[in-house]
Order: C-alpha cells, then sequence, then structure tokens
C-alpha cells in the first residue's frame, strides 16, 4: 500500500473533514482517507491507495467537496 498527503485550505470543522473524506474515498483505488483539519492553515489530507491514484483525480475530488488544493 502507498500513501499520498496533500495539503488543502478552507476546511475548518469535522464536517468540513467529511465531505473530503467522502469525495476522495470514492477515487478509484483509494483505500483510507485521514483528515487533519487545521482551521487556520493547510490541512492535511493523508490517503492510502492500492493503485496508483491520479493526482488530477485526487485533486478534484476535493475541490467536489469545495475546498482547494495547495500546489506544491
Amino acid at each position: 500500500m502507498a500513501t499520498k498527503v496533500v495539503k488543502a485550505t478552507g476546511l475548518t470543522c469535522n464536517h468540513c473533514a467529511m465531505s473530503v473524506n467522502e469525495e476522495v474515498s470514492e477515487v478509484e483505488g483509494v483505500e483510507s482517507v485521514v483528515v487533519d483539519v487545521v482551521k487556520d492553515g493547510e490541512s492535511t489530507i493523508t490517503i492510502e491507495h492500492t493503485d496508483p491514484v491520479s493526482d488530477t483525480a485526487i485533486n478534484a475530488a476535493i475541490a467536489e467537496a469545495g475546498y482547494d488544493v495547495v500546489q506544491s
């Protein structure tokens, strides 16, 4: 299993985390999602996956939940 870590802004609460978790979990190959909410900064989204997952698909899922991915 591989791990991908993505940073996003705009998350402020557990509801935000649940929205991101729900959207990202639907991406093919994703096994688990853990969202660490930081109210006034960049929240961390840790994704465990078995198959290679597309950064574009992950970013689109986060955007679908209503949040902005921080580009590194």
